[in-house]
């Protein structure tokens, strides 16, 4: 069986700036590349609040699902970056406003910075169908 890539690609999440696709389909599973807290439209961080960007982070996530039909129910990991492990109750408050039991698996790193100075950033691998 041969299976082939699909790229992934919405105005309702950041435009990429550097050579990657915001989300690629193989087979039955989507892989969803980091999102930071940046508003589509303007291309700069929604805030400097890192709540404001967690947000922000999970609205571009879930753009990127919904244009391959998938939505955060369909999630089955998530790797969550944070530049400060301080804050990772902070992002754990907005996080578990989008998601819903059953949880996805996850991933929290801290790591020294991100692009364009944001506090917090996502990935993503769902099941496809």
């Amino acid at each position: 069986m041969e299976t082939h890539k699909v790229v992934i690609k919405t105005s309702k999440a950041p435009t990429p700036v550097a050579p990657y696709s915001q989300g690629v389909v193989l087979g039955n599973v989507l892989y969803c590349s980091g999102q930071i807290g940046l508003v589509p439209e303007t291309g700069k961080l929604v805030s400097e609040s890192v709540e404001d960007q967690a947000r922000q982070v999970l609205k571009n996530l879930s753009a990127v699902l919904q244009e391959a039909g998938c939505s955060l129910k369909d999630v089955v990991k998530v790797t969550v970056f944070l530049t400060d492990m301080k804050d990772f109750a902070i992002v754990n408050e907005v996080y578990a406003s989008f998601f819903t039991a059953p949880f996805p698996a996850r991933t929290a790193v801290q790591v020294s910075a991100l692009p364009v100075g944001g506090q917090v950033e996502m990935e993503a691998i769902a099941h496809y169908h």
